[in-house]
């Protein structure tokens, strides 16, 4: 990870990276590989206002202790319509859409979270102008059904910062020339603020692994959109991502800076993801040890404590063999030891399109042929 080096850059990144987009220490904390079996677009490698607070670098005031949220969401990813390198492309070819029968599965199992990865593009594609209807009626059908099941809904641009206008320029970072500004990225929020305000079980999550953007403008963004959220008369919980694939191992390396994150309602927790695999990328099917999920989160557990905030562990995974089946039940016996600090999780992944899994070292949860994945047992004896 690199960690002797970054601790050598945060003093720098704090004074200089924060005013700038140019500061981003460290690796992939979440895969850096294209994002399910056709591929995520051009994105792989792709109540209470709180304290006064204090400043870190950049002048930037922070955040005090939040106002915690006391319910619990366990949950996994539903992936499929954030798929496909064709944008928008044409659904049920180059993308879908988790359907009923998974959240009956799913809740069915005791699960209370399903997190909804989607592509922006997709469902607003022209910056700052309407959603598109189809795709809003696919969002709707989702949420309507999961919410009414009872599980929390989370929605995910997953996008890693990123809009794509066209396929020959690909994607470009919000803030960048040619790319999303921030009042753009906001707009999105308002529109979709809007529609889910009266549905407490709708929960926002900002972005999915902002990456090669500087700490102070992902923030300034962050802040743009949960302006925008609040503003629409939207009180639902929000995820505030961090950059540098916003991984919580590298979290006090590299996004300290987002105490920096101001909501009027307080009402919001930091999404994380992590890896076991040696450079927690998740692209590999070997884990470090049985232990190594634990020691990755224990930092960043730490600093959430010290500063009064929460989290939610937005991705994860174990591959079916024996270390990395033991790192991650470690993984969340830890969390379930401090649930003052952590919120919930959600695995990575599942979803209709995901093939069969070999054997071994397979990861994914869907469920094939009535026979349920290695990995649920684990999962469920961490369940409410």
């Amino acid at each position: 990870m690199r960690l002797a080096l970054l601790r050598s850059s945060l003093l720098l990144c704090l004074v200089l990276g924060l005013l700038t987009s140019g500061c981003d220490l460290g690796t992939s904390s979440a895969r850096d590989s294209a994002q399910g079996p056709l591929g995520a677009g051009g994105y792989g490698n792709a109540g209470h206002s709180g304290s006064a607070g204090s400043s870190v670098g950049g002048g930037i005031t922070t955040s005090g202790p939040s106002v915690p949220v006391t319910f619990s969401m366990k949950g996994t990813n539903l992936a499929g319509a954030e798929f496909g390198s064709n944008l928008p492309g044409m659904y049920d070819i180059d993308y879908t859409y988790p359907t009923h029968a998974e959240v009956d599965y799913f809740v069915g199992k005791g699960m209370t979270a399903l997190r909804m990865p989607f592509a922006w593009e997709r469902l607003q594609p022209a910056l700052s102008a309407s959603l598109d209807a189809t795709e809003q009626a696919r969002v709707d059908d989702f949420v309507s059904y999961a919410t009414g099941k009872g599980a929390y809904v989370i929605l995910d641009p997953h996008n890693y910062a990123r809009y794509q206008s066209d396929a020959a320029t690909g994607p470009v970072l919000i803030g960048a020339a040619g790319g999303p500004t921030n009042a753009d990225f906001a707009d999105l929020w308002s529109r979709l603020a809007a529609l889910y305000a009266a549905n407490d079980h709708v929960v926002f999550g900002l972005m999915n692994e902002p990456h090669d953007i500087g700490l102070g403008a992902w923030l300034t963004a962050a802040n743009s959109a949960i302006d925008a959220i609040r503003a629409a008369g939207a009180t639902n919980l929000i995820l505030v991502p961090g950059t540098n694939w916003t991984g919580a191992a590298s979290w006090t390396d590299s996004n300290t800076g987002m105490l920096g994150t101001i909501d009027p309602l307080d009402h919001y927790v930091f999404e994380v993801h992590q890896y076991n695999d040696s450079d927690s990328s998740g692209n590999h099917s070997t884990c470090v040890s049985a232990t190594i999920g634990s020691e990755r989160l224990q930092n960043f557990t730490e600093w959430l404590s010290e500063n009064g905030k929460q989290a939610v562990l937005g991705e994860f995974d174990g591959p079916n063999n024996d270390t990395c089946l033991s790192a991650l039940d470690d993984m969340l016996n830890f969390i379930d030891a401090h649930t003052d600090s952590w919120v919930g999780w959600t695995y990575w992944a599942a979803g209709p399109w995901w093939g069969p899994q070999p054997a071994t070292d397979g990861s994914i949860i869907e469920p094939s042929g009535g026979t349920d994945a290695p990995q649920m047992p684990i999962l469920v004896k961490h369940l409410p």
